[in-house]
């Protein structure tokens, strides 16, 4: 995740309205791909570690990813869809995004699709450097936070989420 970590801080000055976020993607213990969020309507992290690995078997992969992937289809694909429909095997998320676009439904999709996925390695580290754009995010928060509590849905401030 520390890799990942790293690899966001490289899209800080040129990616807003966008979050700063990278991701690894890992097969047998070895880095086979790298990404970070490009200009918007550009790749987001996902899609630019896809792009960089190589003929990889993705059913072992695991993905590390600073920031929950994009469930919806916006000026990009769903980062979501594409990690479920390439068959990896684990996406390990530092946080869960707080847009009410996502806040959590590309970790359901991930899940639906068979997909292992964990939350919370390195939160501190990754809420530091994405704080910018959780701040902002988190602006339609209240009305979120009523939706996933109606559904049974929570997340704590580590970025751990699950349902009750």
């Amino acid at each position: 995740m520390r890799e990942a970590l790293a690899e966001g801080r490289k899209a800080r000055t040129y990616c807003k309205p966008n979050p700063p976020v990278g991701c690894v993607i890992v097969v047998n213990d070895r880095l086979v791909g790298r990404g970070h969020t490009q200009p918007p309507g550009k790749k987001h992290a996902e899609a630019a570690a896809l792009a960089s690995s190589d003929d990889i078997d993705f059913a072992k992969a695991t993905v590390f990813v600073t920031l929950e992937p994009c469930s919806f289809h916006g000026r990009t694909p769903s980062c979501a869809k594409a990690l479920a429909e390439l068959g990896v095997a684990n996406v390990v998320i530092a946080l869960v995004d707080p847009d009410p676009r996502n806040s959590g439904a590309g970790i359901a999709l991930l899940r639906q699709a068979g997909v292992e996925v964990e939350v919370g390695l390195c939160d501190q580290e990754a809420f530091r450097d994405l704080s910018p754009y959780l701040k902002e995010a988190s602006k339609a928060l209240p009305l979120t936070a009523q939706i996933a509590g109606a559904l049974g849905i929570y997340s704590s401030a580590l970025g751990r989420s699950g349902a009750t």
